[in-house]
């Protein structure tokens, strides 16, 4: 019984000594290390080479390393007939949270006007509301959103949340479906994006959308680099509808080094670190899908494929 570990990071070590304390019984081969793919029954997997998966003939569950799963449905030759199961896990989560937290406020405290202040060493008083008086909006109120709507109502700010069906969140006011999505942007003067990237999701933070919200708003995306147009941004930059950017995933990544992004003034970019997966907590969850899976019992986190999350 095997175990493929494949990922972009370089914690291989890290992963392959978690993994071994939680499932001393299961060999852990780091791709492309693959050995006789006949004895693959596992793969904790993030970007595989398109078809790859379809290679291991006894594969029984996939486990995606990461909270979005769409870098698996990316692949036109995804065996259809093997469970995924998606990350979910405390670490994972605290850190979005994390991550949503410092931009909202940065935005909502006007920290990125006080440096440009400084930088052009001047003295001056701006005014800030307070977070009761400032709307922030999340799409996409999944574990990772629910969180951070949560999270943002304890600081005190006016959450609203938007996903496909209703939700229902303390302190968080629920809106869904396409009816909900106009009365949604109009209350958001700071958008937050975390959506599971779809059919249905791909380009959603365009220029229409964008046309919804508050003269001035801000946007935060730490979904999928897919869910923004690019150009739409930049252009809703120019002419003030939006007015800041904090963006941690993109088009193409790493981002190149020519991306206008780079360079505006108005955008703060982060390397897609919003919330890594943590080998510790991510390691345990697996073992217990392993264990799951022998015992004949319901896997966690399982992925709807119609869906696609």
């Amino acid at each position: 019984m095997a175990l493929l570990f494949k990922s972009d990071s370089d914690r291989i070590e890290w992963w392959r000594r978690e993994l071994g304390e939680r499932m001393p019984e299961v060999e852990v081969r780091c791709w492309p290390e693959v050995g006789d793919p006949k004895e693959i029954e596992f793969a904790l997997v993030w970007n595989m080479p398109r078809g790859a998966l379809a290679s291991f003939p006894n594969l029984r569950v996939i486990f995606s390393l990461g909270a979005g799963v769409d870098h698996l449905f990316a692949d036109p030759e995804l065996p259809k007939q093997v469970p995924i199961c998606r990350a979910v896990d405390e670490f994972l989560t605290l850190r979005m949270s994390e991550y949503v937290a410092l931009h909202v406020l940065r935005y909502h405290r006007r920290q990125p006007e006080l440096e440009e202040l400084q930088r052009r060493g001047e003295w001056k008083e701006l005014y800030t509301p307070t977070a009761s008086e400032r709307g922030v909006g999340i799409m996409g109120l999944g574990a990772l959103g629910a969180n951070a709507a949560s999270a943002l109502a304890g600081l005190g700010f006016k959450v609203a949340g938007w996903s496909r069906t209703p939700k229902r969140l303390e302190g968080v006011e629920s809106f869904h479906n396409a009816a909900g999505l106009a009365p949604f942007l109009a209350r958001s003067e700071i958008l937050v994006c975390l959506l599971p990237l779809t059919r249905a999701t791909e380009g959603i933070l365009s220029g229409a959308l964008f046309a919804g919200l508050p003269k001035g708003a801000a946007l935060i995306n730490a979904a999928r680099g897919k869910h923004l147009v690019e150009a739409d941004l930049l252009a809703a930059l120019a002419s003030g509808q939006l007015a800041y950017a904090a963006l941690d995933v993109y088009q193409t990544e790493p981002l190149p080094p020519e991306h206008p992004f780079w360079r505006h003034p108005r955008i703060t970019l982060s390397p897609h670190i919003a919330s890594i997966t943590d080998p510790r907590t991510t390691a345990a969850l697996v073992a217990e899908n392993v264990r799951r899976y022998r015992a004949g019992e319901p896997l966690l986190y399982t992925v709807d494929a119609e869906l696609g999350y």
